[in-house]
């Protein structure tokens, strides 16, 4: 059995990485769209092209609104995701479990950059989207997991009704 050479693993490792598709960390005013995601819990990166689009607004009260989105499975959803604050907030969807586990890792690590295709990261007064499609039927959530945001209660919940058949 031959040795792995671990700094040649490394590098490998790091190009693959950096090939992936990337998406700012800046103010969010793109739709993040990749053209093939990995699957999560609750869907799939989406197109915009025949999404369906709705607004949500946050502000500093640490709600958003509306606090509860209703799709159909297999329906892509585009959300426009507007600050109407004075401090920075994001969007992001996922498990209510994946979420606790993330707010709970910003609070240890608060500059700690996170940029994935189901989360946006909004400056005040501007607005940024996401493009999502939800493949898989359930109840899921999203927050701002800014530190002290989701513990505030910045949160909401997105239900995910079964496709007819």
């Amino acid at each position: 059995m031959k040795a792995v050479n671990v700094s040649r693993t490394g590098a490998i490792a790091l190009a693959l990485f950096m090939a992936l598709p990337a998406w700012s960390h800046g103010d969010g005013e793109e739709t993040k769209v990749a053209a093939a995601g990995e699957q999560k819990a609750w869907g799939i990166p989406g197109s915009t092209k025949g999404a369906r689009t709705i607004e949500v607004r946050m502000g500093d009260d640490m709600r958003f609104r509306p606090h509860r989105i209703e799709v159909r499975q297999g329906e892509t959803i585009r959300f426009v995701v507007r600050n109407r604050g004075k401090v920075l907030h994001e969007m992001v969807v996922g498990t209510p479990q994946e979420l606790r586990e993330h707010a709970a890792l910003m609070k240890k690590f608060p500059k700690m950059e996170h940029d994935e295709p189901y989360m946006t990261h909004v400056k005040p007064g501007r607005k940024g989207s996401i493009a999502w499609n939800f493949n898989r039927a359930g109840e899921f959530q999203f927050a701002c997991l800014i530190p002290g945001h989701f513990d505030a209660g910045m949160t909401g919940t997105i239900v995910v009704a079964p496709a007819k058949p």
